[in-house]
C-alpha cells in the first residue's frame, strides 16, 4: 500500500502507520527490508565519515550480521528508511532495552534511538522528524516506558520539538 500525501499536516498523521508504506516528501517511508542492507550499511558508514562503501573494515562484517538478524524482528528492532526513487536516502534505528524497573522506568522497557542520518542532499525534506515520529510510535507498540537518545548539536533541535528534553545524566562510556 502506498499513500501520497498531499501536505506536511497529512504527512505527520499517516507517517506512523506501521507495516504500510507512506509516500513522504516525494520518498517512501516504510520498514527496512533484508535487501536494503547494503544500502544500510552505506549509510551508517556516512554517520562515522567512511564514504567508501567497499571498505571492508572489521565493524561492518558485524554490522551486517546485525541488519540480517535484526530487519525482520519487530518486536526488539524498528529501523524505518525513506527510499527515494528505489535509493535510501534516511534511515534511523529503534532498539528495545530491558532493564529492572524503576520509578523512571516502571516497566522496564526502554526504546534506544540511534544513528538518524539522511543523506545531506535530502536534508531538510522533514524526513529525519518522520524516522523519529515512525520510531517513538513503534516504541509505545512495544510497551516501552521511554525513548532515549544521544543528541548531535545540529540533531538536538528536531529532538526538542517533538518532545524529547535534555537530562542532567551526562552519558559516559567505557571501551572495552
Amino acid at each position: 500500500m502506498s499513500v501520497r500525501l498531499e501536505n506536511r499536516a497529512a504527512s505527520q498523521l499517516v507517517a506512523c502507520q506501521h507495516h504500510a508504506v507512506n509516500q513522504v516528501n516525494l520518498g517512501q517511508l516504510r520498514a527496512a527490508r533484508a535487501d536494503d542492507i547494503a544500502q544500510l550499511l552505506s549509510l551508517w558508514g556516512l554517520l562515522y565519515s567512511e564514504v567508501d562503501p567497499a571498505s571492508t573494515t572489521p565493524w561492518k562484517g558485524h554490522a551486517r550480521e546485525w541488519f540480517a538478524r535484526s530487519v525482520d524482528d519487530n518486536m526488539s528492532t524498528r529501523i524505518p528508511v525513506i527510499a527515494v526513487g528505489g535509493e535510501l536516502v534516511a534511515t534511523a534505528i529503534g532498539t528495545i532495552e530491558i532493564g529492572v524497573p524503576n520509578p523512571h522506568c516502571p516497566k522496564g522497557r526502554t526504546v534506544r534511538l540511534a544513528n538518524v542520518i539522511t543523506l545531506p542532499e535530502h536534508r531538510g525534506q522533514s524526513y529525519a522528524t518522520m524516522l523519529v515520529r515512525d520510531v517513538t510510535a513503534w516504541a509505545r507498540t512495544v510497551h516501552a516506558d521511554r525513548v532515549d537518545l544521544s543528541a548531535t548539536p545540529e540533531g538536538q533541535r528536531i529532538y526538542e520539538q517533538l518532545g524529547f528534553s535534555v537530562t542532567s545524566a551526562p552519558r559516559m562510556k567505557l571501551a572495552l
